[in-house]
């Protein structure tokens, strides 16, 4: 039987993508594909995710205001939705 180790960022991505068919790489090689398929600031926001952080010093720290924030959010989810991405980031 294989347990699958669940981390911040296999939890995260488990919450915003709507269907899984293998199970997610490691954290480390997660990590690493985030990162390149991701633009900085929607990096910052998933990791943000992750690590429960707080919005309001998210929102400082990018220097953004909600509205760019929910836009941001919205592209996010639907980016790491799309197939080609799932595929990289599934085993």
């Amino acid at each position: 039987m294989i347990i699958e180790e669940n981390t911040p960022l296999k939890d995260e991505l488990n919450k915003h993508i709507r269907k899984l068919i293998k199970p997610l790489k490691e954290e480390d090689e997660l990590n690493i594909i985030l990162k390149t398929k991701l633009t900085k600031k929607e990096f910052k926001v998933f990791k943000a995710w992750a690590n429960s952080e707080e919005l309001a010093p998210l929102l400082e720290k990018l220097s953004i205001n909600s509205d760019r924030y929910n836009q941001l959010k919205e592209k996010l989810i639907k980016k790491i939705n799309q197939e080609k991405f799932k595929q990289e980031i599934m085993i």
